[in-house]
């Protein structure tokens, strides 16, 4: 497969190509002297800003292709792990975690831990999330970004990966989270006006909005234990794990919360994130369910996205769908890359190596962090260069799954359990990847969704005994630090920004019921 861009379709690409970079650069100059602007864009961004970032952030090539390959050889439940997220993750990060990272002003998540546990829990956090951005995240971004664009313009893959990883650390080295918010928010529109084009030309060709109502009679959000990939009992624990980690104790993702105005403008942020991935995983899906009648027999799912824009769409609109493609690249990457590069520097560098640096000494050796990450990003993106038939997306789940338990069980418990111990959530941070290993290994046939649950409420079990059997941390020093009904309300002060229409809870309460609604109508 190998597309020629018209001159119109080069035009369109490019221009946006020079837009972000341009962007970027811009907003690099809007202040990156101290550490605040430079990781946390200088606690100013409103609820618009922070709702679209989280989604430009979080949807990617591992969507676009990934997710899509899924939707083409298993339907519509590929959409379960998306709207999973609203029910779960995000829920989560709006009630029950958000309070916590605003009112203690914390720049990192790994703070947190700190704070409730010990230093060893923070530093056993960021060594595994600084593997799974490098090992998941990025690397497996960039070949998938890679592998599109090798598909349609012939060229090769490292070849890709290297364009696409300087394009995109240029402007995020520079410019902190600051410029990766803004070019985010440009990526967003992109992203979806791409996405619908695609969409809309893709159900054309199948026969229009009939093509998608013959397909209803086969979504199902809920399959059979049995399932090999998405049995219902993925909810039980492994769903659970994987979208509390993701969405309310990642970096990647709460950098966005921590960074915003006030409590207000982070919970109403949340929230219109909420309808986002609400929509977006919709216009990555239905393509995908009406393709097999335009393309039956594809040997790899994962080229569905690039067949598409090969086979359906006209000059002009291959330039502004590869120019998505590549936005939601370009914004999965420079969010992990700017989550390390806080990490490294806030959790790592200033605690262990100087604690005395100035602020301009946080901020350069954020940027030669920076490059490092990318450079790792790189070679390790030759891990997914062989794979089997399986969507790698597939493959991206199974990888948070050796990670993520231990991590969600140490938040979850520090977090509404006052007598969880520094003991406690070492044992379950540390054990996650070894008892991920030995249960692939003894039950290899088992759904990975099955493994890391049953991982996962081990680690759980594993920190409570180990608890029980420490000494737990005074309460005074616990104050501000555990789950309380005081939680779910908003500061006195911010009470008035929340009236009538203007109160997330209302925003929330609509989307979760129509959520609810499609679990329950394709149960």
């Amino acid at each position: 497969m190998n597309l020629n861009l018209t001159a119109l379709d080069a035009v369109i690409f490019g221009v946006y190509i020079l837009g972000v970079i341009g962007l970027g650069l811009y907003a690099s100059r809007k202040g990156t002297k101290t550490k605040r602007d430079y990781f946390l864009a200088g606690d100013k961004l409103p609820w618009w800003m922070i709702g679209g970032s989280i989604i430009a952030a979080n949807i990617s090539s591992h969507h676009l292709v990934g997710a899509m390959g899924v939707a083409y050889s298993r339907g519509f439940v590929a959409i379960a792990m998306e709207w999973g997220a609203i029910l779960m993750g995000f829920n989560a990060l709006l009630w029950i975690f958000l309070p916590f990272y605003i009112r203690n002003g914390f720049y990192t998540v790994p703070e947190f831990l700190e704070r409730r546990y010990g230093t060893a829990a923070r530093t056993t956090y960021a060594a595994l999330i600084l593997l799974t951005y490098v090992l998941v995240e990025i690397s497996a971004v960039l070949y998938l970004g890679a592998l599109s664009l090798h598909s349609l313009l012939g060229i090769s893959v490292m070849t890709s990966v290297i364009i696409l990883a300087v394009i995109t650390g240029i402007y995020t080295i520079a410019g902190g989270l600051r410029a990766v918010i803004w070019t985010e928010m440009l990526q967003l529109v992109v992203l979806v006006m791409g996405g619908i084009a695609l969409t809309v030309a893709t159900v054309n060709a199948a026969g229009g909005v009939s093509a998608i109502t013959d397909t209803v009679k086969d979504w199902d959000l809920i399959l059979p234990a049995n399932d090999p990939d998405f049995p219902w009992t993925m909810y039980l624990g492994g769903v659970l794990c994987i979208s509390v980690f993701y969405c309310a104790t990642n970096q990647f993702i709460v950098q966005r919360v921590m960074a915003s105005k006030n409590e207000w403008h982070a919970r109403m942020g949340v929230v219109f994130g909420d309808y986002l991935k609400f929509l977006v995983p919709i216009i990555i899906t239905v393509p995908a369910l009406v393709a097999p009648k335009l393309f039956p027999n594809l040997e790899k799912p994962d080229l569905l996205f690039p067949t598409l824009v090969e086979k359906l769409l006209p000059s002009g609109l291959v330039g502004l769908v590869m120019a998505g493609l590549i936005a939601a690249v370009m914004s999965h990457l420079s969010g992990a890359i700017n989550s390390c590069t806080t990490i490294l520097t806030v959790d790592i560098y200033l605690p262990y190596f100087r604690k005395e640096a100035t602020e301009a000494q946080a901020v350069r050796f954020g940027r030669i962090a920076g490059t490092v990450i990318i450079v790792l990003g790189i070679l390790c993106t030759s891990l997914f260069l062989t794979h089997s038939n399986k969507p790698v997306f597939l493959y991206l789940m199974n990888a948070y799954g050796l990670f993520t338990p231990g991590i969600a069980a140490m938040f979850l418990l520090g977090i509404l359990w006052k007598r969880a111990t520094h003991a406690g959530a070492l044992a379950a941070g540390i054990l996650t990847i070894p008892m991920s290993i030995a249960m692939e290994m003894i039950f290899p046939a088992m759904p990975f969704f099955n493994r890391t649950g049953i991982v996962f409420w081990s680690c759980m079990a594993l920190c409570v005994v180990v608890s029980l059997l420490t000494k737990p941390k005074p309460e005074a020093e616990l104050a501000g630090l555990i789950w309380n009904r005081a939680s779910l309300s908003l500061p006195p002060e911010q009470k008035a920004q929340q009236q009538g229409w203007r109160n997330p809870t209302i925003w929330w309460a609509l989307i979760t019921a129509i959520v609810l609604f499609f679990y329950i109508r394709f149960a």
